[in-house]
């Protein structure tokens, strides 16, 4: 999925929530991997997988997922002849433990959750393993029931640790007046007592280790050199036996690495299940039905960043209509609406149920794209309409028929007239693809384009006019007014600046009505013709693929035919006929391009596009200014004036 749609859309906010319903750093990894799935049959099992999930939840039981704490790194070095300590063992057998009790809670719920309980088959509790490392390990050190000789070492070990003890008290009362105190204590492995720094001499043995100030040394009496040196060769014993029983219970475990990564698999995976069940259960989720075509009805759907604030949205677009035009003033929510539709299509895609009403539906994209929000860059230089036009160029390089694509205020950051006529041509383009598109404007143009183009639709978001407070309610079918000069007496600009830009509408209005329109105002009202054209173009290109090759006797075309172009799917208008060659120029959206004529078929004749008799085709073909100048040439010589004719691009098809 494209990740600038993931973070306007908020995606990332809702991946950070979820996240925090994580336990394990296995379940952490598996999450942060997790992305939106194109596949329907992927898609449909992680839902299934939250379902039960939540019903388990439901039933107030607590789920015995393990945080795993240790496992990550005793994984890591399974195989590599590591001999593991008593703490690493210890928490492996308190790692099994827990899949022990996964396994068992799973087993009594298969009839509540049938899917996720199966998965517990596979895990593994090696009852051997777990067995016998609860009888060497206790409280993270061996015990004696290890083994029968570290048993035996640690009674010669405690009998000379005694004989040492005793024979020290006896030394207290030797030495007490060059003591610190009458007491025995241990020095890297040594008994010792606290002798002061300046009777040193008094004290003969080892020193070692002193006290913070330097006062005291801690000196090991000679007289008990010959005990301590039992001792330390019991000690040495004692270590080596515990190297052994280290090693084979190491070696056990290695033994069973397969199935502790395995586990180490499965309790990742329902920690992150479990922790999509937890998310869900903040805002009453439920997983929509899916649809094998693209389409979204979304009832009752609340945005889950706003909590209670959110106002249930109700939606539909790609049944009667695959574009939704959502028009209303500022603050009314228009693109909380967008980021709501873009929003809920990741999250489904990802897993995650939807806080909608029954009666939701969803299809699934391959591609979810959104340009919400300025886009600004300063680090890019790049300024609101550059931004816009370098995320839509993106997403029209990617766009089909399995695309949703959400636009925030089209035809911003430029000139009006420019920015509609562009914003209605790349509505019509992306119409050609088949995506689902919801964007909003503010633009009338925009509005009568959706209101009259076949496959659009008007929608508004509800105002009252009242109050003057929007009630964020999303109406389907009316276009909405922005409110602007309601709005601005509320907030108290001068009556008589608004009258003025009320007085300014008015006159645009009749200018307008009496014929001075704008390129925008043109397309819009083209929309009747081109819905009935592309149904004509389809009925025909279907008749001749049924039909084979044209007859030899066909008409050839003539200037001022609309031609259907087959390479890039769209009409042109012919500018010169055939040539011996049997290739054609053709106008397109001002630019004349070279075809050959077996590349094209007869749209729209000239006889049916233009008035009978005497039309002047360089209206067609010629820009304003050409056609000025032109006739000023023929009128008089005029040093300098010239005409530029854009150059043909090169043959093709």
């Amino acid at each position: 999925m494209n990740t600038q749609a993931i973070t306007k859309l908020e995606f990332d906010k809702i991946k950070s929530m979820l996240m925090s319903y994580i336990v394990s750093e296995a379940g952490t990894i598996l999450a942060e991997r997790h992305e939106p799935s194109a596949e329907p049959g992927r898609v449909k099992a992680w839902l299934q997988e939250s379902e039960e999930a939540v019903r388990l939840l439901a039933t107030g039981a607590s789920v015995p997922i393990s945080a795993m704490e240790g496992m990550q790194t005793f994984m890591s070095l399974l195989g590599k002849g590591k001999i593991y300590s008593e703490q690493e063992l210890g928490q492996l057998a308190v790692w099994l433990t827990a899949v022990g009790q996964m396994k068992r809670y799973m087993d009594s719920k298969r009839m509540i959750a049938p899917t996720i309980s199966g998965y517990a088959d596979s895990m593994h509790d090696c009852p051997e393993l777990l067995q016998e490392l609860n009888r060497c390990i206790r409280h993270g050190a061996l015990t004696d029931q290890a083994s029968p000789a570290l048993g035996d070492i640690r009674r010669h070990l405690a009998a000379a640790e005694d004989r040492i003890e005793r024979k020290l008290s006896q030394l207290l009362g030797k030495y007490k007046s060059a003591l610190q105190d009458q007491l025995v204590s241990k020095r890297n492995g040594h008994f010792v007592i606290p002798v002061k720094r300046e009777l040193r001499r008094q004290v003969p043995g080892t020193v070692w280790d002193e006290s913070a100030s330097g006062q005291t040394l801690f000196v090991e009496p000679v007289d008990v050199a010959d005990l301590q040196a039992e001792w330390q060769l019991w000690k040495s014993e004692e270590e080596r036996e515990r190297t052994t029983i280290l090693s084979r219970l190491s070696d056990l475990a290695e033994a069973e690495s397969e199935r502790l990564k395995w586990n180490v698999e499965a309790m990742a995976s329902f920690d992150f299940i479990f922790a999509r069940a937890k998310l869900s259960r903040t805002y009453n989720g439920i997983a929509p039905a899916i649809c094998e075509k693209p389409y979204i009805k979304l009832i009752g759907a609340r945005h889950p960043l706003l909590g209670e604030k959110a106002v249930p949205l109700n939606v539909e677009i790609g049944g009667e209509w695959r574009q939704l035009i959502i028009t209303g003033p500022n603050t009314g929510g228009k693109t909380v609406a967008l980021k709501t539709i873009g929003l809920f299509a990741l999250m489904l895609q990802s897993g995650l149920l939807l806080p909608v009403g029954q009666g939701t539906e969803f299809g699934i994209f391959q591609g979810v794209l959104a340009d919400v929000g300025d886009g600004q860059s300063i680090e890019q230089s790049l300024s609101t309409f550059s931004a816009h036009m370098e995320s839509l160029s993106g997403m029209l390089r990617s766009a089909n028929n399995r695309t949703l694509i959400l636009l925030d205020e089209l035809a911003a950051g430029t000139d009006p007239g420019e920015g509609i006529a562009l914003s209605i041509a790349v509505l019509e383009e992306l119409l050609q693809r088949g995506s689902l598109v919801a964007a909003t404007t503010h633009f009338n143009e925009i509005k009568r384009f959706a209101a009259v183009m076949k496959g659009c639709t008007n929608a508004r978001m509800a105002f009252d006019a009242d109050t003057l407070k929007p009630v964020y309610r999303l109406e389907i079918g009316e276009a909405g007014d922005s409110y602007a000069f309601a709005i601005a007496r509320r907030f108290g600009l001068p009556e008589r600046v608004i009258q003025r830009a009320e007085e300014r509408v008015e006159a645009a209005k009749r200018t307008n009505s009496e014929g001075q329109r704008t390129e925008a105002v043109f397309a819009t009202e083209e929309a009747e013709k081109w819905n009935k054209s592309m149904e004509e173009a389809s009925a025909k290109v279907k008749k001749e693929n049924r039909d084979g090759a044209a007859p030899a006797g066909k008409k050839p075309f003539e200037v001022g035919d609309c031609v259907w172009i087959y390479p890039l799917k769209r009409t042109g208008i012919v500018f010169q006929p055939a040539n011996e060659r049997g290739d054609v120029v053709v106008q397109v959206q001002k630019t004349k391009m070279t075809f050959n004529r077996k590349r094209l078929s007869l749209y729209i004749s000239s006889a049916q596009l233009y008035p009978e008799g005497d039309y002047d085709m360089d209206i067609v073909f010629e820009s304003k200014a050409n056609r000025k100048t032109r006739k000023l040439m023929g009128c008089k010589y005029v040093p300098g004036l010239s005409i530029e004719s854009p150059p043909e691009e090169h043959p093709r098809g």
